[in-house]
């Protein structure tokens, strides 16, 4: 196991290890609260650096997620890079979870795009410092999108007085374990739902099981819909989608929907209501407390359904100080970090 530390700025660690097939990388942004706490994202990337922007910008916002939702974690996360070559998912999460050991409790891992409960079994046969097993709390993925559910539910209120998304549009972008669990959480509600992602076979699914309808993967942009919902991958919004975009409202399940902040300083320019995606998105985060702190299932909704004063109080922060929400909530999230002893907070 060859493991080496990597420079950076804005983040307390970034450290990288290999060891014949495996290529991990772990970030730690801050353990002012508490170890810090993220998933282990297991992708196809470019190169190395490729990895580290990411696993950088994905840590730093654990550091805000765990913040905002009022749990006693830092902000940390790592990244497998995977190869195009067959997998042996044992060895390669085992090994992941000795380089998760070498932290000695700092940063706790667990399930992220591209891993599972299952593989997080393995992790556990070489570290305790794991979250979201399933012989623990399980599957985050019905909770987080609970917790998604219930912000735009509070976006829905905010924006049109009444938090019932029964008749609303829907258009959700990635078709995955959040993605399923919540298209049947809107269909239950009453709202119609327009889908789309890269595997057609998740797409079909969700159209089978809850008639949706399908949009291409590059289509889902121009849709006709009350509210966008990316639950797929991050940077979503740029450039290229952030002038298309016919949609009232953007909540979602993704990490870093926004490519740079001016993403969001666009929206809110275009009248478009922004949920910040690490306020909706923390009932995985909430999930995991009940492997770390004890939490009983009925301990663990309550919190999760706290999502909705949390994301309707950053909407009205943002309107009372004249500020996109994205940037409300960064004051939110900053204000108990400050709360704690260790100097000032740092903004990467």
């Amino acid at each position: 196991m060859n493991i080496n530390e990597l420079p950076v700025s804005g983040h307390e660690r970034l450290a990288s290890c290999t060891d014949g097939h495996y290529h991990g990388l772990i970030a730690i942004h801050s353990t002012r609260l508490g170890p810090a706490i993220g998933g282990t994202r297991f992708w196809h990337y470019q190169n190395e650096q490729e990895a580290i922007n990411d696993v950088l910008r994905l840590a730093r916002g654990m550091t805000y997620k765990n913040s905002l939702a009022g749990v006693p974690f830092g902000g940390g996360k790592s990244i497998i890079l995977k190869n195009d070559g067959p997998v042996d998912r044992e060895a390669i999460f085992r090994m992941h979870g000795r380089f998760v050991e070498t932290f000695g409790g700092q940063y706790i891992t667990a399930e992220d795009v591209g891993t599972s409960p299952e593989d997080l079994e393995h992790v556990r046969k070489e570290t305790e410092h794991v979250a979201g097993l399933l012989s623990g709390s399980g599957n985050p993925s019905p909770v987080t999108a609970r917790g998604v559910f219930r912000a735009m539910q509070a976006a829905a209120k905010y924006r049109w007085g009444d938090d019932s998304l029964e008749g609303r549009t829907v258009a959700i972008q990635g078709c995955g374990s959040v993605g399923y669990y919540l298209a049947s959480y809107l269909k239950n509600a009453g709202a119609y739902l327009i889908v789309s992602d890269v595997d057609q076979r998740k797409v079909e699914r969700v159209v089978n099981e809850f008639d949706a309808m399908a949009f291409g993967p590059d289509d889902i942009y121009y849709a006709k819909a009350d509210i966008f919902a990316p639950c797929a991958l991050g940077g979503v919004i740029n450039d290229d989608t952030v002038s298309v975009l016919k949609m009232e409202i953007v909540a979602g399940a993704a990490n870093n929907q926004l490519l740079e902040p001016r993403h969001g300083d666009e929206l809110a320019a275009r009248d478009i209501l922004y949920t910040p995606d690490y306020a909706a998105n923390s009932g995985g985060v909430i999930n995991g407390c009940r492997d770390l702190l004890g939490w009983d299932a009925a301990q663990s909704a309550r919190k999760v359904d706290e999502i909705y004063d949390t994301v309707f109080n950053i909407f009205r922060l943002a309107e009372a100080e004249g500020i996109p929400t994205y940037q409300a909530a960064d004051l939110l999230a900053e204000k108990r970090l400050k709360s704690t002893d260790g100097g000032p907070v740092v903004r990467s």
